[in-house]
Parts: structure tokens; C-alpha cells; sequence
């Protein structure tokens, strides 16, 4: 066991005019950011950890004689997730799957941009110009509200599962830029006419929200039936056009996360499916587990 000599700094941050206790004996308050770094100064190593409390900051600089040191939070980090695909590839269906289970945030890009066209504002006005193309929105409109998305404190308390974002090279570089990056890219692979069938059948209920399948999952009533609307952007038309720029621009989002990439097959039922998203997220969150409780050496 290495000899150490370690000095702590805590600090209350609810302005209370006094300290609240170091992190390790605070149970009850939620762990929001742990992280660990390792450097050598004047041939001595040291150990810089940083613990975020909702009530209090928790730093402890330590200085080994020797390699051995805690590198682990005191419990794993929340999972950043990212699913992709083609238009109906199944990614809304598959995100209620994995919130459900894993109790991540459930941000799609999509309905954020939807959210702005409804509201009228002078940027849902061009977003919808160039959805109506079939053309992906400019980042500068895009990029913003995702990034506000995952700043808000359920996104950094629970973690996060972002939705067919990002969709090109440019925003996922942006992403990167603004400090985001996955513990997983997940890719949904569907043939394109199995696609295309899916995406012209599909309608909207404006009063519940709820979306339905012509053929795979009708209304259960004519009144329900005679209400349902279809999207502007879901004619054969543009999904074919949607389908054209997304196969464009996949490759090149891929090339970011290579290394952290899951092709999922998406023609099978979706219970199928959600068992290959299920077997790589536990492992991923075990692994999390593993890391959190671990000594390096």
C-alpha cells in the first residue's frame, strides 16, 4: 500500500454560511459528477478527484510514492446514449423500450424541431422550409437546442438517449465541440422499401399524440380513424427524399463513433430488437459498474 499524504477542499454551495460534509458521508444527496485525474509533477504522482452533490462540491488532491491509486468514482456514470436509423426505422419505438428499462432522458430532435415549426417562430418557419425538401435543418438552427436539451438537469442527473441526432458529419462534429460524446452509438439497419411502407402508412392522433400504422397498428375506432392526420414530410415523396440525404450523410456520423458503434438489425420484430439494444447496454452499464469499483495500477 502506497504511503500517501492527501489534502480536501469542501464546499457548501446552497449559501448556507457553513460547509456541508465531505461526499462520502453525504447518502442521501444525488451524485451528479464524479471524475478523476492522474499526473506527475516533480517525479511525484498525484490523484485529483472531483465529486458534484446536488448540495455540495467535494475535491480531494492526493500524492502517491508510488503507482497505486483510487482512479474510481464512487458510482458509475449515468449512460449517454445515441440511436440512429432511417426515417421508420423503429427508433421511437426502441427509445420507449430502453427508457423504460434503463430510466434515461429521452431527447428527439425531431420533436424539438416539430415543437419549434408549431410555435411559429421565425426558426420553426425555416426549419419547415427545408423539411418540406426533404433536406436536413442548418446546425445553427439544430444544434442550439439539443446542446440546451442535454444541459437541463434531468439530462445530467439521469443520463440521456438522444434520438436520430446527430445526422451528419457537421453536427456531430458540433457536438463533440460542446463537450458530448456517447458511451454508444446505436444504428438501426432496415431495408428501404420495408421503410417506406412503414413511413406512408403511418398517422398522427392530434388529440392523444399517439402514432398509427394503417396496416401494422390501426385505430381501435372510426372516431379515432376520422381524426388521424399524416405528417407533410410522410408521403412516398419525401421519404424517399429523406432516405436519399440520410444514406448520404450516415456513413460520414459513423466515422465519429466507430468505435463505439452497434448495428442493430431492425427487420425483426421489435422485441428481437430490443434484445440486441438490451444485451450491449447491460453489458456497457455492468462495465460501468466494473470500472467504478476498480483500482489501476
Amino acid at each position: 500500500m502506497a504511503a500517501t499524504s492527501s489534502c480536501s477542499l469542501n464546499l457548501g454551495v446552497k449559501g448556507k454560511g457553513k460547509p456541508e460534509q465531505p461526499f462520502s458521508s453525504s447518502k442521501s444527496s444525488q451524485l451528479l459528477f464524479s471524475s478523476n485525474l492522474s499526473f506527475a509533477y516533480n517525479n511525484t504522482k498525484y490523484c485529483l478527484s472531483l465529486h458534484s452533490h446536488q448540495t455540495l462540491l467535494s475535491a480531494c488532491l492526493t500524492k502517491t510514492k508510488n503507482s497505486a491509486f483510487v482512479v474510481a468514482s464512487s458510482k458509475p456514470e449515468h449512460l449517454k446514449i445515441m440511436i440512429s436509423g432511417a426515417p421508420a426505422s423503429g427508433k421511437g419505438t426502441q427509445c420507449e423500450l430502453i427508457t423504460k428499462k434503463y430510466g434515461l432522458v429521452h431527447i428527439a430532435a425531431g420533436d424539438l424541431l416539430r415543437a419549434e415549426i408549431a410555435s411559429g417562430s421565425e426558426n420553426g418557419k425555416r426549419a419547415k422550409e427545408y423539411m418540406e425538401k426533404g433536406q436536413l435543418v442548418p446546425n445553427e438552427i439544430v444544434v442550439m437546442m439539443v446542446k440546451d436539451r442535454l444541459l437541463q438537469a434531468d439530462s445530467q442527473e439521469n443520463g440521456w438517449l438522444l434520438d436520430g441526432y446527430p445526422r451528419s458529419l457537421s453536427q456531430a462534429t458540433a457536438l463533440k465541440e460542446f463537450g458530448f460524446q456517447p458511451d454508444l452509438f446505436i444504428v438501426l439497419e432496415v431495408n428501404e422499401e420495408i421503410l417506406v411502407e412503414r413511413v406512408v402508412g403511418r398517422r398522427l392522433d392530434p388529440v392523444t399524440g399517439k402514432i398509427y400504422h394503417l396496416k401494422y397498428s390501426p385505430p381501435e375506432t372510426e372516431e379515432i380513424a376520422a381524426r388521424l392526420t399524416q405528417r407533410f414530410d410522410d408521403t412516398e415523396e419525401k421519404v424517399k427524399l429523406r432516405l436519399q440525404t440520410h444514406h448520404q450523410n450516415v456513413e460520414a456520423v459513423l466515422s465519429m463513433y466507430e468505435d463505439i458503434t452497434l448495428k442493430v438489425n431492425g427487420n425483426v420484430p421489435k422485441e428481437d430488437v430490443f434484445a440486441q439494444i438490451d444485451d450491449a447496454l447491460t453489458k456497457l452499464f455492468e462495465d460501468q459498474k466494473l470500472t467504478s469499483g476498480s483500482l489501476a495500477a
